[in-house]
């Protein structure tokens, strides 16, 4: 198990601050993981994250440390959240999407733009026989109904949850994207179609938690593979005999782009404005007491873990639920003027920090029609059901000897674990192709010996019966009357 992964990043002085408090900074760097913050009453506390990102600090950096791991996971069907948290105009946004979606430097890329070129990169580079497939999704939550941006018309999408793909949002649009340019077009028709405002924090506020969803779908292409010793197997024609199952793999990533905390005599909200920015606090009020729970319960006391408080958290209990890899982008202001906001920030990233993942591969056997499957948690189940498979085609003997050697072999595995499953499918095609092509070399064997026999046979007895006719001719023939 792993603890989540917390960054912290200052953004630059934005014109507000620098008015009124010149370049004065609360925050004294110590190093890339820890550094010291003042508050109001120049109190001094200590924060230490897995990184700390400085004012002036490079778009690339930021991803290759926070995301890159996180999108080679959803390569490998892993899945994986990155989450941007923070007070209302603290960079959040820009860091995910950088200055435009689409036009703007290599430079300033956001989040975004570097996630899909890396997974379209991961999967080019890949050289494992896998059929990959990205689909794209974006919502919004909004005034807590969850809306799909690439379609208008589904704007109160409903929450379920699925043995195979855990949270899934039903219904919501998915986009098949083919490269990064198609891919960057959905996300920006999508962007378009987000709730802004203007408050006096920022001129282009969001007002609504926005999750970017990618879906990589494996296909694992198993269709003939090369044994040295063997030679060409086409293992569909195999599985005929079997019935092993095909398998998908999916790893799902979802960045979240998180509306900020506001304070409404900073922000000046009023009527809509106002009503958005409550219902804003009160969602992520619900995500603070979900952290909370999931890291004050004592070790082996079940707790409460409150997800269903509010859309957000419900949307993200996988992520925060341990069955990812979740990162967290704490985005704070270094001035003075938003520390009290900036120390909030960076205390529930201190919280979040002990969170603890233990991800697994996504993973689903497809047994007939494409219907889910789960994998039976009972070991002698699955042992039992394997042999019972290879009786059907062998003899109780061969069954046997089959058996005492995926023992010996330690095929025989732990289902709880994929990997495991993984290595033994593989293992018990490549030992079972092995042992069949044993038997047609032994019966191609007897095959040509019992020819030889039978020819011999056959042409002894012939030369039997040319020898019984021989005699019979020379023999005098004698009539009884």
């Amino acid at each position: 198990m792993s603890n989540m992964k917390v960054c912290a990043l200052f953004r630059p002085l934005n014109s507000k601050e620098l008015s009124e408090f010149r370049d004065a900074v609360s925050v004294q760097g110590i190093t890339s993981e820890s550094f010291v913050i003042k508050d109001e009453k120049e109190q001094e506390f200590d924060f230490t994250f897995d990184r700390v990102f400085y004012q002036g600090s490079e778009q690339a950096d930021i991803y290759e440390f926070l995301a890159l791991p996180i999108v080679q996971g959803a390569v490998d069907a892993i899945n994986g959240t990155i989450i941007n948290y923070g007070q209302t105009g603290a960079g959040k946004t820009y860091s995910m999407e950088g200055p435009s979606i689409l036009d703007c430097e290599s430079k300033n890329k956001g989040l975004l733009q570097r996630v899909v070129d890396g997974l379209f990169m991961a999967i080019m580079n890949s050289e494992k026989p896998i059929k990959y497939t990205i689909k794209l999704s974006m919502v919004e939550i909004y005034m807590e109904k969850v809306r799909d941006l690439l379609d208008l018309s589904k704007d109160n999408i409903q929450i379920k949850e699925s043995k195979v793909h855990g949270i899934i949002l039903s219904g919501a649009t998915e986009v098949a994207i083919s490269d990064s340019a198609e891919a960057l077009q959905n996300l920006s028709s999508g962007i378009a179609n987000r709730a802004v405002g203007e408050t006096q924090m920022n001129m282009s506020s969001s007002r609504s938690h926005c999750l970017y969803i990618f879906t990589v779908h494996q296909e694992l292409t198993k269709d003939k593979r090369y044994y040295p010793s063997i030679g060409l197997i086409y293992l569909k024609d195999l599985s005929k005999i079997f019935e092993f199952p095909s398998r998908t793999k999916f790893g799902k990533l979802i960045l979240v782009d998180l509306a900020g905390s506001e304070k409404v005599d900073k922000t000046g909200a009023e009527g809509k404005i106002l009503e958005e920015a409550k219902t804003i606090n009160q969602s992520l009020t619900a995500l603070g007491k979900v952290i909370n729970a999931m890291t004050s319960s004592a070790p082996g006391k079940p707790t409460h873990i409150p997800y269903r408080d509010s859309k957000l958290t419900r949307i993200l209990q996988d992520s925060l639920g341990g069955y990812s890899q979740t990162a967290l982008l704490c985005c704070c202001s270094p001035s003075p003027y938003n520390a009290s906001e900036s120390l909030s920030t960076l205390r529930f990233g201190a919280r979040a920090k002990h969170i603890k993942a233990s991800v697994h591969v996504s993973c689903k056997e497809d047994l007939d029609n494409n219907k889910e499957a789960t994998v039976s948690t009972n070991g002698d189940e699955s042992r039992e059901r394997i042999l019972a498979k290879l009786r059907v085609r062998m003899t109780a003997e061969d069954v046997q000897l089959l058996e005492e050697l995926f023992v010996l072999e330690g095929i025989f595995y732990d289902p709880n674990s994929v990997e495991e499953i993984e290595a033994a499918y593989e293992d018990i095609t490549s030992r079972t192709i092995s042992s069949l092509y044993k038997t047609v070399v032994e019966l191609s064997t007897v095959a040509e010996k019992l020819k030889r026999e039978n020819a011999a046979l056959k042409a002894s007895l012939k030369a039997s019966e040319e020898s019984y006719l021989h005699q019979l001719e020379r023999r005098p023939l004698c009539l009884i009357l």
